[in-house]
């Protein structure tokens, strides 16, 4: 007969099974790529078989989408939710949003996932749709948004909020792209934090409606 804990231990093991498969998915997805990848790759990384896989994702793509929605999903969701409730200024709001997003980029393993879309989008144009739709735009309207309200309180000069919004995010995506594919022939460590923080002073100073402008 089945003793209590060890039912409890069973019921937590199932519940961390997802994370588990997801970890090993990166792993595969970022040693041999999307194409090369096969459930049974996952499901030996992961120590399971692959009917244990197909318990909680239907496929590999929807395993992608998983690693996708976690992590770059969930820094959106984090940062829209900040800007939602934000009283301050534009400047700091915006200040706030890229440094999560940059502090992702440059500390979160899943950033490959980004290299790994990158180099096989010709061959799989829904994962790049996905990533375009549930991910890229709602990160763009998020940050043109704020730059519109910034605008619109005169705290940045009058320019088009969608042209700003990809300049905002455009050395962000730069630095995780150096992280995943030159950054090891780097003969010194990239000071990806110091980066980070020049180009939000340097994107600041640029967006700043001049003075008197208004008057």
């Amino acid at each position: 007969m089945t003793s209590l804990k060890s039912s409890a231990r069973w019921r937590r093991r199932k519940a961390a099974r997802p994370q588990e498969i997801q970890e090993a998915a990166l792993v595969v997805f970022a040693e041999k790529g999307f194409a090369a990848t096969r459930m049974e790759d996952i499901a030996a990384q992961a120590g399971v078989t692959k009917g244990t896989i197909y318990l909680y994702f239907q496929s590999k793509e929807a395993v992608f989408k998983s690693l996708l929605q976690e992590s770059v999903g969930r820094t959106i969701d984090g940062v829209a939710e900040l800007a939602s409730s934000y009283t301050g200024s534009a400047a700091d709001l915006l200040r706030a949003i890229l440094s999560a997003i940059g502090t992702f980029m440059r500390t979160s393993d899943r950033v490959v996932l980004l290299k790994v879309l990158l180099a096989e989008s010709g061959n799989f144009p829904d994962l790049i749709t996905f990533y375009r739709r549930e991910l890229i735009d709602r990160g763009l309207a998020l940050l043109a948004g704020v730059v519109a309200r910034g605008i619109a309180r005169g705290e940045f000069r009058d320019m088009i909020p969608d042209h700003a919004a990809r300049l905002c995010i455009a050395p962000i995506l730069l630095s995780g792209i150096w992280r995943t594919v030159f950054g090891r022939l780097d003969k010194e460590p990239f000071d990806y934090a110091g980066f980070l923080e020049t180009h939000i002073d340097t994107l600041l100073r640029g967006l700043a409606a001049e003075k008197g402008a208004g008057a």
